[in-house]
């Protein structure tokens, strides 16, 4: 067997060590040119790390597993996989029998073009845990310029209440196609859309409770707008997924959602900026193919 290892930002091949035990196993480093090239690619790094290379691991169609080394593990921990260790035993079980694979969805982000847009657009683009717009994307932003080793301590929620401090709600305009009476089309004031793949994001913030990796849905999470103290005093519930229950939040699944903003504003996924608003979001149905822990048999 083939594996190729694929090194994040902090990792380097002492980390590849541990699954390192079978000398039948052939090793490369780096994100293969073709899937001829490789037989399984293991990833070593946090969301972001995944994030960068999701075109091309789907490109490559090859079983990944995800060693969580980096700052947000988020998208490991959907997979079952806390701690490195748990990433071992899953690799250590799939080289025995190759059985312990799951085929799973990835949310897509597609900029749009506008009537004053100056300059060519990026292609469409994957994403495995979460993306935002609105008071999320700032948070984002400000996270992702922290030290690596505070982005891994509440970095997310640090910039979230920086982010409070001067934010205002913004307007959105939301197209869900086909969309029951009950799913929010329509213009409102907002303070974030959220759009995800997996329950959590943020260093464990349950922002879609409901979400599940491979049910070709994506879930939405629409934060109205509301007051910034009475937001501070409501936030912490997000870590227990009781959000739900506030009136201001709008929560439903679809497959695809366009996104239009009174203004171009920035558009963040995985803790990585992705483009401007207007975006569609939707869902890559069964497009990745994942190793996880044995006992890990649903999302």
């Amino acid at each position: 067997m083939r594996a190729a290892a694929i090194l994040g930002l902090g990792s380097s091949t002492r980390d590849l060590i541990p699954f390192q035990h079978d000398p039948k196993i052939s090793w490369s480093m780096g994100v293969p040119a073709d899937s001829s090239q490789a037989d399984v690619a293991l990833i070593f790094g946090g969301d972001g790390t995944v994030h960068r290379h999701l075109g091309q691991l789907v490109k490559l169609g090859l079983p990944v597993l995800v060693v969580p080394c980096g700052s947000g593990n988020d998208f490991a921990r959907a997979l079952g996989l806390r701690r490195v260790r748990d990433s071992v035993s899953a690799w250590r079980k799939f080289c025995q029998e190759g059985k312990n694979t799951r085929t799973i969805d990835l949310g897509r982000i597609t900029a749009l073009s506008t009537a004053d847009t100056r300059q060519s657009l990026p292609g469409p683009r994957y994403f495995c845990c979460v993306g935002g717009v609105g008071l999320d994307a700032e948070a984002a932003r400000r996270a992702h310029a922290m030290p690596a080793w505070l982005r891994a301590r509440g970095g997310y929620a640090i910039g979230l209440m920086g982010a409070l401090v001067k934010f205002r709600a913004i307007t959105m305009t939301l197209y869900v196609p086909d969309a029951e009476s009950r799913l929010p089309n329509g213009t409102r004031s907002a303070m974030l859309l959220a759009f995800a793949n997996t329950p959590v994001y943020g260093g464990g913030m349950k922002i879609a409770p409901r979400a599940q990796l491979d049910d070709g849905k994506l879930d939405f999470c629409l934060v109205n707008q509301v007051g910034k103290l009475r937001l501070s005093y409501l936030f912490p519930t997000v870590y227990f997924g009781r959000h739900l229950r506030i009136p201001e939040v709008e929560y439903f699944q679809s497959d695809r959602l366009r996104l239009e903003t009174g203004a171009p504003l920035p558009v963040y996924a995985d803790g990585e900026y992705v483009c401007h608003s207007p975006v569609e979001v939707s869902v890559a149905a069964k497009i990745l193919q994942v190793i996880v822990q044995p006992s890990q048999t649903s999302f």
